[in-house]
């Protein structure tokens, strides 16, 4: 086993669950070369994410600082030693990759590497990813390479459980995909029937305020006025439905920042007062704020369509060692029973599962009068 900081096999079993703890992809590549590096105590590790172009879809580097990463400029190409180790099985060990025929030089502020070791992430007999160090942090032999074959085995067991973490985020991806477009035909159906019923009214009202005219000035213009309402009703489901479908900017400003804009833009369109508070909440992984998010705009979906609320109230904020979303409201409340044994879900079901799909908990607290309060709670925030 490498002599690197942190050797053994608990520091390879932490790097290990390190790795299936996360679902997005970015975050599990962060997390293989940040293990990779520590575990076995190199200056340098990179993982690159083939594209079908000769070029990287994603490129994840540790040991290197912002600022110099943004220096270095463009993503690699798929040449030299890089795509060796994508077209060829088998792991690249060097003392100096400087001096290996096939290296083809790197930017002027790249960090200069020294030894090397890397080799090929395979799904299968799908190549996937190759993931490198290098700069050994230890002695040199005169002329000889830092990494040792024990470092080689080692990066290989990593390599392994990295496909699967990988092959996993990706699942993962496409199934939200999936989600995302199944949510959006739902809020497509829901502007139509929506929409569709403010335009007959409108069109019903003008038509009633056109043979009035003439005949009846007072009611004819009542009959504008109520023209007037149902156009403003009309324009204020469809910037509700715009809000839910535009794609939430978590990955940019996370969930804080998008809660707190979405809901503004709520607050406008609907006649309820909704408000935002931020109660000390702290960054959780994308997962769980992308869920955070949705059963958010859920619970505001239902009290705002459908509770008759004048005021709603969202929260989020830290609660223990983990992160907390509250939704409550003012309106008429139901009977979780009832709506149970009378097959109607409100979401709940969609709701709970997000929660439980990132290790959370959903809780549902309603009665007749009273109003409705839903609050998720996840761990690790």
């Amino acid at each position: 086993m490498s002599r690197g900081p942190r050797s053994g096999l608990a520091a390879v079993s932490s790097a290990l669950l390190a790795m299936s703890r996360h679902l997005e992809v970015r975050d599990v590549l962060k997390t293989i070369v940040a293990s990779a590096r520590e575990l076995l105590g190199a200056q340098y590790a990179a993982l690159g994410v083939p594209d079908d172009h000769g070029g990287f879809a994603q490129f994840v580097v540790d040991g290197v600082s912002d600022a110099q990463w943004k220096a270095i400029g463009p993503l690699p190409r798929q040449h030299g030693i890089l795509a060796a180790m994508l077209h060829d099985a088998g792991p690249e060990r060097l003392a100096d990759v400087r001096e290996d025929p096939r290296f083809e030089g790197w930017p002027s502020t790249h960090p200069e590497l020294s030894d090397f070791l890397g080799l090929p992430i395979r799904d299968g007999d799908e190549t996937i990813g190759a993931l490198f160090l290098a700069n050994k942090n230890c002695p040199k032999p005169q002329g000889g390479c830092g990494f040792t074959e024990e470092d080689e085995e080692l990066l290989a067991i990593l390599a392994q459980h990295a496909a699967i973490a990988l092959t996993n985020a990706r699942l993962y991806e496409r199934s939200r995909e999936l989600t995302i477009a199944e949510e959006r035909s739902r809020l497509a159906h829901e502007l139509h029937d929506a929409v569709s019923q403010k335009l007959f009214s409108l069109r019903l009202t003008a038509q009633a305020a056109a043979a009035l005219v003439d005949r009846d000035p007072s009611r004819a213009k009542g009959e504008l006025q109520q023209v007037a309402a149902l156009a403003a009703e009309a324009a204020e489901e469809l910037r509700a439905a715009v809000v839910e479908l535009r794609p939430a900017a978590l990955d940019e400003d996370g969930l804080v920042a998008t809660l707190r804009t979405q809901i503004q833009v709520l607050d406008r369109a609907h006649t309820a007062r909704v408000t935002f508070t931020n109660a000390g909440f702290r960054a959780l992984p994308a997962a769980q704020e992308e869920a955070m998010l949705r059963v958010a705009q859920e619970a505001l979906h239902n009290a705002l369509r459908h509770s008759g609320a004048e005021h709603v109230y969202v929260t989020v904020g830290r609660r223990g060692c983990g992160a907390a979303l509250r939704i409550s409201d003012d309106g008429r409340g139901f009977d979780p029973q009832s709506v149970r044994s009378a097959g109607r879900h409100l979401g709940l079901v969609s709701m709970r599962d997000r929660a439980s799909g990132v290790g959370g908990t959903l809780a549902v607290e309603s009665a007749p009068g009273k109003g409705t309060t839903v609050e998720m709670e996840v761990p690790g925030g």
